[in-house]
């Protein structure tokens, strides 16, 4: 969730006009793009240690009861300290840098339905036409929540997300660390194959987000210069997966400039529409019944080529590209409304936040999400759900860009958290799907810190992240959006969020 990269354009309790504005926003963009990543899985750095107490009994909370996998899994044991990982990283959302490649594998226990599938990147033949068919929808309001599974105990976050009553887990990959050039092209799948495995096993339905180019197709590692090479690398994965990956959310938050390749214009959104039209075509051929999300943009209201196009005006643009074709293309448009330190019911200027900066624009807030369904709905898009797959709220944190969370208290968190679920679920009957940001980086993040505090203690994320007086609850912006501790205990936002979806489940009569 790229929440730095959506946040950063917004303005502080002290408005500063002019050049100073325009330096502000500069500096702020690039210290905010060092601290986070963008929640992909990464590729291992240095490895991590974790020292934890553990929560009771295995860190499961109401109820208690195991949940039992499905067959073929058979789940290892989830102990209070989960082993260390000789290849845990930074924990990412979707926010990683994936800056190196990892080593070249092939998967040690390939899925049985296709096994391995081999790159065709310049196809002769031209991708099938698609058919006009009605989009994909829920019935009824479900719950999901982004979930770091890399280089992590998954099988112990996923049996925490299955007893905090989710339904779905997003998981964002990073595409240029899975498909390899040299000695030989081809896609390596062995890190996301026990992932979809454990995901399916424990019941949970799987949303997997697409990001970052390899260097071939985007030096920049934005969006691909073709869009049959992302075509092919989600056909790939289609075909290899098959009905155990059921949405597909193509690229994150694509009118942010390094999403691109290093700078947004109206225009690259037509040529987003050509990507998305190139993944639909050949996602559904091979499975029709899997959702296609059109890439959620940040919630932004400010506009430069060299950072950002907001978020009304690249919706507006993909609307209206080549007269609206988008419209037969995707059967989701996923959203990452803001938050700041606002409760969800506030909305500027109507409604508008008491808090401290961070008031003063729409974007800044839960209920946004109702000014991009106006523009879907003017464009003739209405009859598409939208899924929120990123929101929350930031609490107690040190990261430059996200000093709004240090007004919000994990109670204050939990109280927004819950809060917004049921204005959704009273008020947006458009709405079919809402994704947590997130489940355990706090977790990831106090892995990292206590293997480097080990390694060098002079390391600048220790000196800045590291909580002394608590390191369950490291200070990086990532862990404090978290709803579990860095022990795996849950925090006031897990046991409250529980407790909801379960009244609704209920009322929803499942």
């Amino acid at each position: 969730m790229k929440l730095m990269n959506r946040w950063i354009f917004r303005r502080g309790a002290t408005r500063i006009t002019g050049a100073g504005a325009a330096l502000l926003l500069l500096l702020a963009l690039l210290v905010g793009l060092a601290a986070c990543g963008d929640g992909t899985p990464p590729p291992p750095p240095p490895p991590s240690a974790t020292e934890t107490g553990g929560a009771p009994d295995g860190g499961l909370v109401s109820p208690t009861t195991v949940v039992q996998p499905t067959a073929p899994l058979t789940p290892t044991q989830v102990t209070a300290t989960p082993p260390v990982s000789e290849t845990a990283t930074l924990p990412v959302d979707g926010m990683g840098d994936g800056a190196e490649s990892p080593t070249v594998e092939e998967p040690t226990t390939p899925l049985t339905d296709t096994g391995a599938v081999e790159p065709t990147l310049l196809p002769d033949t031209p991708s099938p036409e698609v058919e006009t068919r009605q989009p994909l929808s829920t019935p009824n309001l479900e719950f999901g929540v982004v979930a770091h599974l890399y280089y992590t105990d998954h099988e112990r976050a996923l049996q925490l997300a299955k007893n905090g009553g989710f339904d779905w887990i997003r998981q964002q990959i990073v595409w240029k660390d899975m498909e390899m050039f040299e000695p030989e092209h081809k896609y390596v799948w062995d890190q996301l194959d026990p992932i979809v495995e454990a995901t399916n096993a424990y019941g949970l339905k799987l949303l997997i987000s697409v990001v970052q180019s390899p260097s071939p197709y985007n030096p920049m590692n934005g969006l691909p210069q073709d869009p049959v090479a992302l075509g092919n690398f989600v056909e790939a994965m289609a075909l290899r997966y098959g009905d155990k990956v059921h949405a597909y959310e193509i690229w994150n938050e694509q009118n942010l400039a390094h999403e691109t390749g290093g700078t947004i214009v109206p225009e690259d959104a037509g040529h987003y529409v050509e990507i998305l039209m190139e993944c639909y075509t050949r996602i559904k051929a091979v499975n029709p019944n899997a959702y296609v999300l059109a890439g959620a943009p940040s919630s932004t209201g400010f506009t430069r080529p060299d950072v950002a196009l907001s978020d009304l005006e690249y919706y507006q643009a993909m609307y209206t590209y080549k007269n609206g074709i988008i419209h037969d293309y995707f059967d989701v448009q996923a959203v990452h409304p803001g938050g700041s330190a606002n409760p969800p019911e506030t909305l500027w200027p109507d409604n508008p936040s008491t808090a401290e900066g961070w008031t003063d624009d729409s974007t800044f807030y839960y209920r946004h999400i109702e000014h991009v369904r106006e523009v879907m709905e003017a464009h003739g898009m209405g009859d598409h759900q939208m899924w929120i797959t990123e929101f929350g709220w930031a609490t107690a944190n040190n990261t430059p860009g996200y000093e709004f969370g240090n007004q919000v208290s994990l109670e204050q968190q939990a109280e927004y958290i819950t809060g917004a679920v049921q204005y959704a679920y009273d008020n947006y009957p458009w709405l079919g799907n809402m994704f947590l940001w997130n489940l355990n980086f706090a977790v990831t993040w106090q892995e990292r810190l206590e293997a480097m505090r080990q390694q060098d203690p002079a390391n600048p994320d220790v000196q800045l992240y590291w909580n002394e007086a608590n390191p369950a609850q490291p200070l990086h912006e990532q862990a404090s959006f978290g709803i579990l501790d860095g022990d795996w205990s849950p925090r006031p936002s897990f046991t409250r969020l529980q407790q909801l979806i379960a009244q609704i489940k209920a009322e929803q009569g499942r």
